[in-house]
């Protein structure tokens, strides 16, 4: 007999909430959620350190300037994304985490760009 899978996963989900319910594991879920938002920026850190690693040649070669935004962008997308992890967002907050993370992206692409087209 085949059971759907999206019924045996809602069935699974339902579970664990019962679970936590009955066990009263409000408070350990929290904490546990805020580890894995920590854990998540810590993450997406090391993911920045390991691409600065592998291109720091190539960027210690650019125009100061050119280093300052770059750097700079990158800075701007980490406390934006921490930002929005540890505070309670709202249509304006969420619209302003990606208009800025939109922002200091567009000037990471543009100066990458900027030093790698020889004309």
């Amino acid at each position: 007999m085949s059971t759907n899978r999206t019924l045996r996963g809602f069935a699974i989900l339902v579970l664990i909430s019962i679970g936590i319910v009955v066990l009263r594991l409000e408070a350990t879920l929290a904490a546990l959620y805020v580890i894995a938002r920590i854990a998540f920026l810590l993450a997406i850190a090391f993911f920045l350190f390991l691409l600065w690693r592998e291109h720091r040649s190539d960027i210690d070669v650019w125009p100061s300037r050119a280093r300052w935004v770059f750097y700079g962008s990158a800075a701007l997308m980490v406390l934006d994304i921490a930002a929005i992890s540890f505070i309670r967002e709202s249509g304006l907050d969420a619209v302003a985490f990606v208009l800025v993370l939109a922002a200091a992206g567009f000037a990471m692409w543009r100066t990458w760009r900027d030093q790698h087209t020889y004309s």
